[in-house]
């Protein structure tokens, strides 16, 4: 059951899901898991997000404390993006998601599979 906490949001899975919801957060999170990233490393990771989006997503994640940013004085200037300590505490979760979507993806190959060898 969801209560009112008075804060905006009407339930707590709505305030998680405006921390980490969305296509690209909860991706950006899981490559953080593994330890601080750059920016470019980022883009590797997610080759079909713009840098527009990226950009925005990591300014989102920093603003809501999940995320650092570090700025290095160096020529060119160097940024890396780590989980904060709070951040971390979603490292479980993730880590769940990852396991469940991995049995998802599993059971959709073995159940399109099987229906592809039953129709021929």
């Amino acid at each position: 059951m969801c209560h009112d906490y008075g804060f905006s949001y009407s339930c707590p899975v709505e305030a998680t899901i405006a921390v980490i919801g969305g296509k690209w957060k909860c991706v950006i999170l899981f490559h953080l898991c593994d330890g601080k990233k750059r920016f470019s490393q980022l883009q590797r990771f997610l080759p079909e997000i713009t840098q527009r989006m990226l950009t925005l997503q990591l300014r989102e994640l920093e603003a809501d404390g999940v995320i650092s940013r570090t700025v290095y004085a160096e020529v060119p200037p160097r940024v890396e993006y780590a989980l904060t300590e709070f951040g971390e505490s979603l490292r479980p979760i993730l880590f769940l998601m990852r396991d469940w979507g991995q049995e998802y993806r599993d059971t959709i190959v073995d159940t399109k599979t099987r229906q592809a060898s039953q129709a021929n």
